[in-house]
């Protein structure tokens, strides 16, 4: 109810694995508020106010659920947790990666047959080539080295910072994924971050972006998601715990 006091720390995720992980870190009350095709638990973590969003799959429902958290919650900072395919071949499945540079790939200009990416939000006509992602702030990417620091004695898996790109399909396709990591120098590919930083830039706000690999974005990926998205999504939820800590020294 509008009595509350708004959460400050708007937690995202796309599917209810990566839901029952978080909720499984975090106190949060049911049943959740439901906005359309957004659920919203709020709870508490060591005093501080929180919101977690179940978003659903993809850029549309990220973006919906990130406005939500921003405007009815007030959230202060944003953090997106879940699962991503790999697209670099230095990372295996199961390495934690957080997003120092943040980008969507299938926005742009299709014209004789050839699509042309070009940075989303803006008129694709007359733009220039998207070569790059974007990359985060200063203080977000001091704050993700802290937290990459932390981990990585605590975690027997690799916790790096790189570069995520986000796009409305689910990549099984080796070609397109060396392709992928070679242009935009990108670690990781997933449905929904790139979008949220999109309103995140828009909004003014920081957001922390958490992808453990699920899978290598190759022909056998519908074959090692489903085994793998429990084990990665239970890793991102214990980097969250991790990032509000760091979070609320700062």
């Amino acid at each position: 109810g509008s009595e509350r006091s708004p959460p400050v720390y708007g937690i995202l995720c796309a599917t209810p694995e990566e839901r029952d992980a978080l909720r499984a870190r975090f106190h949060t009350e049911d049943p959740p508020r439901t906005f359309g095709p957004t659920q919203v638990w709020t709870g508490a973590h060591d005093g501080q106010a929180i919101a977690v969003a179940l978003s659903g799959i993809g850029k549309v429902n990220a973006a919906a659920a990130a406005t939500l958290l921003l405007s009815v919650y007030e959230a202060k900072t944003l953090i997106f947790s879940g699962v991503a395919g790999g697209l670099n071949p230095a990372y295996g499945v199961g390495a934690v990666l957080l997003g120092e540079r943040l980008g969507i790939h299938d926005y742009g200009l299709v014209a004789g047959g050839t699509f042309t990416r070009t940075l989303s939000g803006g008129i694709p006509v007359g733009a220039d080539e998207l070569t790059a992602l974007t990359p985060v702030s200063a203080k977000v990417r001091a704050r993700l080295e802290a937290l990459r620091d932390h981990l990585t004695p605590r975690l027997d898996v690799p916790v790096a910072l790189g570069g995520i790109t986000t796009a409305d399909h689910f990549l099984n396709c080796a070609a397109t994924r060396d392709t992928l990591h070679a242009v935009l120098s990108a670690d990781a590919i997933d449905m929904e971050s790139g979008a949220v930083a999109q309103i995140a830039e828009e909004w003014g706000v920081p957001l922390y972006v958490i992808r453990t690999l699920s899978d290598l974005a190759g022909e056998d990926s519908h074959l090692t998601y489903p085994q793998m998205a429990a084990m990665a999504a239970r890793n991102s939820a214990l980097c969250v715990v991790e990032l509000l800590d760091i979070l609320a020294q700062a």
